[in-house]
């Protein structure tokens, strides 16, 4: 309760938090619109691969020209003012920098980044959340190693998430369930950056004219991005993913505690304390009046008589049986909330949400029919989604990992539906990436 206060205090003893920002897209510039609002943070550096497109964010977001002037980071540093470059190398490497935000929407290059900042002694708040459900696990251990903060974002769902999950333990409550809402019917796992936008409600055109991605946005619609945002959920909490990917059961935010039971129960659940997805939209394809789409949520348990009482008395939506409560926030607003996330790693050294075991996994699956010589084309592509996997399952398998899907040719046939193996496609064995996966896959021990 008390990260503004000691930042009025850093500001006021002249000892910013030094803050790096590598990736200044859309998330990137969401939190850059609010740090000249924060007291005690000091944003020194922005790296990004086109610093021209992070200048004229940098605009659109309301940032004067005259902060942008530094010639070095060491100018920055003495003017209290932001220098702009292309050097993400010359960012993590700077011993002044506290903390760095890795932005970038790039699972394999947000790797890199952390390791290397890591080795130089930096806090990181990983805002690639791809990245983390790649190797999150593997993340969490080289940081402790080097005696540092890695942390996921504030402001992006899967941080909410386990901010709600810690709200109910340390209250005492157990967890039954917990997860995030989407706009979800079984047949957008097949979807294209072609069809993405007819079932968003946008026609191409609007889409051109917002600057928006068609690739990125199919990775929240195809699935694969909620799967890899309950991976990351899963490895941080501990709770348990579904045997054989999400659910997505649709209902109103007043049918959660409902949803999210036993099936012994009346509830969608195999078993209490796990990830699931509500959808915001009915079989039929309606919408569901308020719906949690946007928000997050956790359902507890009262364990005795008297908590279910207490739940009455004090009018809480509650299932049938008044005994699962849910709570929820029915926004996130991404990047506008990251500061908080740097103000907790640096000041308190507290992440908000941080992988603690590998209990889930995100395993490339076929969107069609693929045949041997096609290239795949990752997350939000053409050619295949990210199903949500228990990692031990994963690993039995074989499952390859959605974060090496991408630029990796087939070798063998894969129906539609089923998931990929890594034995079904060329992988280059020389890569950082896969010498990653398989560091973590050797060292770590997955959990189903």
């Amino acid at each position: 309760m008390s990260l503004h206060r000691q930042l009025q205090q850093r500001a006021a003893k002249g000892r910013p938090i030094r803050v790096g920002l590598i990736g200044a897209g859309k998330f990137g510039s969401m939190y850059l619109a609010q740090v000249p609002r924060t007291p005690g943070v000091h944003l020194a550096a922005i790296a990004d691969l086109s610093p021209d497109n992070a200048r004229a964010n940098l605009q659109r977001v309301g940032w004067a020209a005259e902060r942008l002037n530094a010639t070095s980071l060491d100018d920055a540093l003495k003017s209290g003012t932001t220098h702009l470059s292309d050097d993400w190398q010359a960012l993590v490497r700077h011993p002044a920098i506290d903390v760095v935000v890795e932005c970038t929407g790039h699972p394999i290059a947000a790797v890199d980044h952390c390791l290397e900042a890591f080795a130089h002694g930096k806090h990181v708040v990983n805002v690639t959340v791809e990245a983390d459900a790649f190797c999150g696990p593997l993340l969490a251990r080289r940081a402790a190693d080097a005696g540092v903060v890695y942390s996921l974002a504030f402001g992006d769902q899967p941080a909410l998430i386990c901010d709600l999950v810690d709200w109910a333990r340390t209250c005492g409550f157990p967890v039954v369930a917990a997860g995030r809402g989407h706009k979800w019917l079984p047949h957008f796992c097949t979807s294209t950056p072609e069809t993405v936008w007819g079932y968003y409600g946008l026609t191409p055109e609007q889409a051109t004219r917002g600057g928006l991605n068609p690739k990125m946005f199919n990775s929240f619609l195809d699935g694969s991005k909620p799967s890899i945002e309950s991976t990351a959920v899963a490895n941080a909490t501990g709770l348990a993913v579904p045997s054989d990917g999400l659910l997505y059961p649709p209902g109103s935010i007043d049918q959660i505690p409902n949803l999210t039971r036993p099936r012994s129960e009346g509830g969608v659940l195999e078993r209490k304390g796990m990830v699931e997805v509500i959808s915001s939209l009915r079989p039929d394809g309606t919408p569901i009046d308020y719906d949690i789409r946007m928000g997050v949520w956790v359902t507890v348990e009262a364990e005795t008589d008297y908590i279910k009482h207490c739940f009455e008395e004090y009018n809480a939506q509650t299932d049938d049986s008044g005994r699962y409560f849910t709570l929820y926030k029915r926004w996130h607003l991404i990047g506008l909330e990251v500061g908080l996330s740097v103000a907790s790693v640096a000041l308190r050294g507290e992440p908000t949400g941080v992988a603690t075991g590998w209990h889930a996994d995100v395993v490339a699956t076929a969107k069609r029919d693929l045949k041997p010589g096609e290239l795949l084309d990752g997350e939000g592509g053409y050619t295949v989604w990210g199903k949500l996997q228990p990692a031990a399952k994963s690993v039995a398998m074989g499952g390859l990992p959605l974060g090496l899907a991408h630029d990796v040719k087939l070798i063998r046939p894969v129906a539609q539906g089923q998931s990929l193996t890594w034995a079904d496609v060329a992988i280059d064995t020389g890569t950082h990436a896969y010498r990653i996966r398989q560091q973590m896959e050797s060292l770590l021990t997955p959990d189903s």
